[in-house]
């Protein structure tokens, strides 16, 4: 059934690196653990296991049949879940990323969940408030393998005061009002800060995700989608002119305009961290970075969107989301269907709203007073209210985790600035063709 485990660092590259400060593995219930509960495996950092307990808490209120034992990931999840089922004890109710999700349905181990959606009537209302884009992401071969439980795309964070005092234009406030690579290069070398002997003391930009996908997302910036279609592509764009443009232009902020810390800079400094103490006007990444951003000292940020490229028709964020699945083999599956429509649904998403830790998939939810009053201190609730619907894909495919390891490969030199990003389409895509065509 798992035949070739997923890399943790896949994993983390899908959703934004949820959890990316998870605990050492533990096995935490309400209660004491029960062989005849349902099993909850997801994976989380301390605030956001404490959330998702939350709503697990408000389900067995209102289901106090069905007992609940939540499972908290260590490490490398992908090994672990592969253990578990390896071993026939498969958790009834799993985390799915968006990126690595395909293989798993592809080898049997997640349930379709048509087969629950068709007969449950009760949960049409709640379908025809979902996020289109989110729930589509979920869906491989006619199949509907996870509900989504949160967006989790990227934008940018901006240091409100260092803008202000360097007297630079805020930028949008709304995805409806893009602003140019121009006009976005402009900015970060208005706030990039030397010393007397030329020292960066102040980047204008950095990127807390991953680059090789935070370049690709500029590619697809540039008006290049990643791929045509989305779900099992035979071909991904990275020999597409404006995909590459939009690849070099994120690789010359750091290795020609010197805006950004190089890869070897990168190394021994934290960029979340940068930006947090002051040291970076602009962080590129998702909500996952909010608590961090918010607990520290005398920082003021807002948000807002990423810039579009010369090709683009405005600005669009990646579709970053986690679902919850249910195991194929589940003795439990009625049980699993109970808590997974729960905590998608409108009560479990204004749980979630109401934490600040998660963006909500339902519409009424993402615009409720709960979702506003947890994020207080920004003013462009809207880049992240509209972000869900401003999001473009990424690949869907059982052959994602060995394009990943051609990524790595190919995508390093370039954004080292040793090679052109016009080397994605001689060396990268071909080796990619290949992996398509024989996953």
């Amino acid at each position: 059934m798992f035949d070739e485990p997923l890399r943790r660092r896949t994993l983390l590259r899908g959703a934004g690196m949820l959890g990316a400060a998870t605990v050492a593995l533990w096995l935490t219930g309400c209660g004491d653990e029960d062989d005849n509960a349902l099993t909850f495996f997801f994976q989380a950092n301390p605030e956001e296991s404490a959330a998702r307990i939350r709503v697990v808490e408000a389900f067995q209120r209102t289901h106090p049949d069905i007992r609940v034992q939540a499972v908290l990931s260590g490490p490398d999840p992908m090994q672990q879940m592969s253990t578990f089922c390896s071993g026939g004890k498969c958790p009834d109710v799993l985390m799915a990323w968006e990126l690595t999700y395909a293989g798993l349905a592809d080898r049997g181990v997640l349930l379709d969940l048509n087969t629950m959606l068709a007969p449950d009537g009760a949960v049409s209302t709640q379908l025809s408030d979902r996020i289109g884009p989110l729930y589509d992401t979920f869906t491989f071969k006619n199949g509907q393998f996870a509900l989504p439980e949160q967006w989790s795309g990227n934008f940018l964070f901006y240091n409100t005061k260092l803008f202000a005092d360097a007297n630079v234009k805020p930028p949008p406030a709304r995805w409806e009002e893009p602003w140019s690579f121009a006009e976005f290069l402009d900015a970060a070398r208005s706030l990039t800060k030397r010393d007397a002997s030329g020292t960066v003391t102040r980047w204008g930009f950095v990127d807390t995700w991953v680059p090789s996908y935070s370049a690709g997302l500029f590619g697809m910036n540039n008006g290049s989608p990643w791929c045509i279609p989305r779900t099992n592509p035979t071909h991904i764009n990275f020999d597409d002119d404006a995909f590459i443009e939009g690849v070099q232009f994120y690789a010359n902020l750091a290795a020609k305009h010197k805006v950004a810390p190089t890869a070897v800079d990168q190394q021994s400094m934290s960029t979340m961290d940068l930006f947090a103490a002051g040291k970076a006007a602009m962080a590129m990444g998702g909500h996952w970075r909010y608590q961090t951003f918010s607990r520290a000292d005398n920082l003021d940020f807002d948000v807002t969107i990423l810039p579009s490229g010369p090709k683009a028709h405005g600005s669009r964020s990646d579709i970053g989301t986690t679902g919850l699945a249910i195991a194929a083999s589940s003795p439990r599956k009625e049980q699993a269907w109970e808590f997974v429509k729960f905590a998608t649904g409108p009560v479990g998403q204004a749980i979630i709203a109401e934490t600040g830790l998660f963006v909500p998939v339902l519409t009424s939810v993402i615009d409720s007073p709960g979702f506003a009053h947890a994020h207080s201190r920004i003013r462009n609730l809207a880049v992240l209210t509209g972000g869900p619907a401003h999001s473009g894909y990424l690949p869907v495919t059982p052959a994602w985790e060995k394009i990943d390891a051609l990524m790595d490969r190919s995508f390093g030199p370039v954004l080292r600035g040793t090679r052109p990003a016009t080397s994605l389409a001689s060396d990268l895509s071909p080796a990619v063709d290949r992996v398509l065509r024989s996953p």
